[in-house]
């Protein structure tokens, strides 16, 4: 019988080359960021580590401090003129936030590192993610321009004309206020979870890591949907802080604004893996 011998196909790795080698390291580059485990008094740890960091620099976090302390008081006096506009840019001290915060996560980082941190280098510690954090940051201005518009037409359907409030923002709890009051806080609601969940670790991520802004922020709802409870708990940590630092004339915001961006530094450190 005849036969007729052929060589042996060459194995499946010698004909990819190299375009094989590439294309397993983007699999192993697209992996999304391992996230830990957190504990459920966790939120508690990050406050307490946030605290330590406001004591370690408080000339700086006052600085911050009373930026966002500033920030309200501007609303304030806006308010007297334009009650519907200021109910519209209070959302974006959500915006603000996190961008005005990135002076404190720089802080945090150099002092975990045994460094010294400096007020000028806080004030430019976005210039070293600058192109990813203004990709970030677009995001959460169509987010916020979207609340804005939204708490403006919530207030012209709930009012006919502009109601006198007396200059006074306790005016609008009056009980005849009460639908008004429902839908402005579920819109609110909606937005403010909705950015919470894109930037709570996000904005640290990009600084202290090598990062795009979409993974970072796919990363940050991740972990608000793994673990939902202690994410929650943060959310209304937070919540409840400011609303107390609010009352006196935003002048709580002088300690509480610099203590919570210091923690948030900690919570990023602690729910993404390979943080330090």
């Amino acid at each position: 019988m005849n036969t007729t011998l052929r060589p042996d196909p060459a194995p499946l790795a010698d004909t990819a080359g190299p375009a094989a080698g590439a294309a397993d390291a983007a699999r192993v580059d697209a992996a999304p960021i391992r996230l830990n485990p957190l504990a459920a008094t966790a939120p508690f740890q990050w406050l307490k580590l946030g605290w330590r960091d406001f004591t370690r620099a408080p000339l700086l976090g006052l600085f911050y401090g009373a930026c966002f302390a500033a920030m309200g008081g501007l609303l304030m006096l806006l308010f007297r003129q334009a009650p519907a506009w200021v109910l519209a840019l209070s959302a974006g001290f959500l915006l603000v936030g996190p961008f005005l915060c990135l002076g404190l996560y720089d802080t945090s980082r150099r002092l975990e590192r045994g460094e010294r941190p400096q007020l000028g280098r806080s004030l430019v510690a976005w210039r070293t993610r600058s192109g990813t954090m203004a990709i970030f940051g677009a995001v959460l201005l169509v987010i916020e321009m979207l609340w804005a518009r939204a708490s403006l037409v919530v207030f012209a359907l709930s009012f006919d004309g502009m109601p006198d409030f007396k200059g006074s923002l306790l005016a609008l709890l009056d009980p005849q206020n009460l639908t008004f009051i429902v839908a402005y806080l579920i819109v609110g609601g909606l937005f403010a979870t909705l950015i919470f969940a894109c930037s709570v670790v996000a904005m640290p991520m990009i600084l202290d890591r090598e990062t795009d802004a979409i993974s970072a922020g796919i990363t940050s709802i991740r972990l608000c949907l793994a673990q939902p409870g202690v994410m929650l708990l943060w959310g209304l940590t937070i919540t409840a802080i400011v609303v107390v630092a609010l009352l006196p004339w935003f002048l709580g915001l002088l300690v509480a604004a610099p203590v919570l961006g210091h923690a948030s530094w900690h919570a990023y450190r602690a729910a993404v893996a390979n943080a330090n």
